[in-house]
């Protein structure tokens, strides 16, 4: 695998590896509810981005739209997403977490939350000094990703934005 970025401070490829065995690590945990990785996805992006229509879900979730539209489906019999009138168009229809949805959301992330910390305990306090410096660089790099693609459907504000309270940038 080739590196096509040219910092000698910053191996790109190690980061990805790192980035991707983490990501393995934390996306996995056992879901109380039985659902697939999928459903989960669908219930993770509303619950970040907030209501969206099912075109703007159907791009953020990289699917059909038919395969979204039955997740969508299946999610609204479980109770944990329905959809409701979008007041800028009333034509359109957005779909939004219910309280059952977003409280499977909250259990799944305080058990990330629980896990992280529980391997960060065992981290060198240097470690985790390193860890918590890099925070507003990787929000940053995040926002930076967000922003370059197309956006679908606004975005709420989110735990990426109190790390990267930065003067507006020239575009």
């Amino acid at each position: 695998m080739t590196d096509n970025y040219t910092d000698p401070d910053l191996n790109v490829g190690d980061l990805t590896t790192i980035i991707e065995e983490f990501t393995t690590i934390f996306i996995r945990l056992p879901s109380v509810e039985k659902l697939s990785f999928t459903t989960l996805s669908v219930l993770h992006t509303l619950s970040r981005k907030g209501p969206m229509r099912l075109t703007a879900l159907t791009a953020t979730e990289q699917m059909s739209q038919p395969a979204i539209t039955q997740i969508v489906r299946r999610l609204e019999q479980d109770g944990l997403v329905e959809r409701r009138a979008d007041p800028g168009d009333a034509r359109a229809v957005l779909i939004q977490l219910t309280p059952r949805g977003a409280q499977i959301i909250d259990v799944r992330r305080d058990a990330r939350v629980r896990q992280l910390n529980s391997l960060l305990d065992r981290l060198s306090k240097e470690e985790r000094k390193a860890i918590a410096a890099a925070v507003p660089a990787l929000a940053h790099a995040i926002e930076l990703g967000r922003k370059a693609e197309l956006p679908l459907h606004p975005r709420p504000s989110s735990t990426v934005e109190q790390y990267t309270e930065r003067p507006q940038e020239k575009e």
